[in-house]
């Protein structure tokens, strides 16, 4: 198991891309391992022949563990055998000229993290992709069929009270914020803010044809964004017992993936276009659904947004990133009435915004002003669409 970032000390080995028997090249990608954070490809350093696995998928191995050995070809002295990674002392060699090819079940990564959870044992699913390979579906199938292989480790069913496994990610996460939630002093700042005006430009923008669609999200990124760039003591983080300025507007939003929760940042976006900063955070979501983002992409930044209006929610209040001071959390448009200044009723679309402060960093008075700023950027849009005055925080 290789060393993948300075923190790692264990990983999940997702998915075998080869098999006992596979003749591979240098390059080719031999497994998928999956971290606190992001899953990375491995690749192969040397030709030659995958003699056996060991470790299989969705089982973790600590940094240094043997997961295969490999013949390598070449070299003048006939094939050698070699562990692939290097192993720990510990860890014996087997017989690899003894050793029979073993079978493996193919299936998706993500196939076998819902099997996982569900208890399910892939034996006893029916492949339906290439080669016998068991899809998600496959397995949703089965569990939704009841079939007998619906069975955790000893033959308990997952309704009989037995405590699921849950990925590593998951588990780091569940970690995570509940240390952040124990040892970071929230407080918490409301808003509601009157979009009918971003709403109507959203609709005219999204209506020019071959122009990048916007949502509502990319507009309070800009707007968080922007606000940041006037506000350093926001854009600071707690740091060994004392405050640590952030010279750019970075900002982190939520993803929903298979594989759980992810937060990305955009670096640099209160320096970003709107569209620019459309496209920098559809790239990351992107990366973030396929599993293609690397550890720099979910690191820095103080502050992230967690958007749950899409589902219809009408607010939440977020746990603070850890390594974060605040998360604005944003809930879905309605439309409701309010009076005009004559004090007659008029319809607008009004969105919650409820903003997690580290009382560490910022002061209720702080956290107010920063919220109002974000509020004026998303009551009067227009001034989105122009060119930011920059995204470094004055000193």
């Amino acid at each position: 198991m290789p060393k993948l970032g300075l923190t790692m000390t264990e990983g999940v080995i997702a998915e075998w891309r080869v098999a006992p028997g596979d003749r591979v090249a240098p390059g080719d990608i031999l497994f998928v391992v999956e971290t606190d954070k992001i899953a990375n490809d491995v690749e192969a350093s040397d030709a030659g022949v995958i003699q056996a696995i060991e470790v299989e998928a969705g089982l973790p191995a600590q940094v240094g563990d043997v997961v295969a050995f490999l013949t390598v070809e070449g070299g003048g002295e006939g094939p050698q055998t070699t562990q692939v990674p290097p192993t720990r002392a510990n860890n014996p060699s087997p017989d690899v000229g003894s050793q029979a090819p073993t079978a493996r079940q193919l299936a998706t990564p993500l196939a076998r993290r819902i099997a996982s959870r569900a208890g399910v044992q892939l034996s006893a699913v029916a492949g339906s992709g290439p080669r016998g390979r068991i899809t998600a579906a496959d397995v949703q199938t089965s569990i939704e069929a009841g079939q007998g292989g619906r069975l955790l480790e000893g033959g308990a069913r997952p309704s009989d009270g037995t405590v699921r496994p849950i990925s590593k990610h998951h588990a780091t996460v569940a970690r995570r914020l509940t240390e952040a939630k124990q040892e970071i002093p929230h407080f918490y700042i409301f808003a509601e803010v009157d979009v009918s005006a971003l709403l109507r430009l959203r609709s005219e923008i999204n209506g020019d044809i071959g122009g990048r669609k916007l949502s509502v999200n990319h507009f309070v990124l800009a707007a968080v964004a922007r606000s940041l760039t006037a506000a350093p003591g926001i854009n600071s983080v707690w740091k060994d017992g004392g405050l640590l300025p952030i010279a750019t507007a970075d900002v982190g939003f939520a993803v929903e993936t298979p594989r759980g929760l992810y937060a990305p940042v955009i670096r640099g976006a209160g320096a970003k276009t709107l569209d620019e900063l459309a496209e920098a955070a559809d790239e990351l979501a992107e990366r973030a659904r396929s599993g293609r983002l690397q550890s720099v992409d979910l690191e820095g930044g103080a502050i992230s947004v967690s958007n749950v209006g899409m589902f219809g929610a009408t607010a939440l209040l977020p746990i603070i990133n850890p390594g974060q001071s605040s998360i604005l959390g944003v809930g879905r448009a309605r439309r409701i009435f309010r009076p005009d200044e004559a004090g007659q009723p008029r319809a607008v679309d009004e969105l919650c915004l409820a903003l997690s402060c580290d009382h560490r960093v910022m002061d209720g008075a702080a956290a107010a002003r920063f919220l109002q700023a974000i509020q004026q950027a998303l009551e009067h849009p227009v001034r989105l669409l122009r060119a930011p005055s920059g995204g470094t925080v004055a000193p």
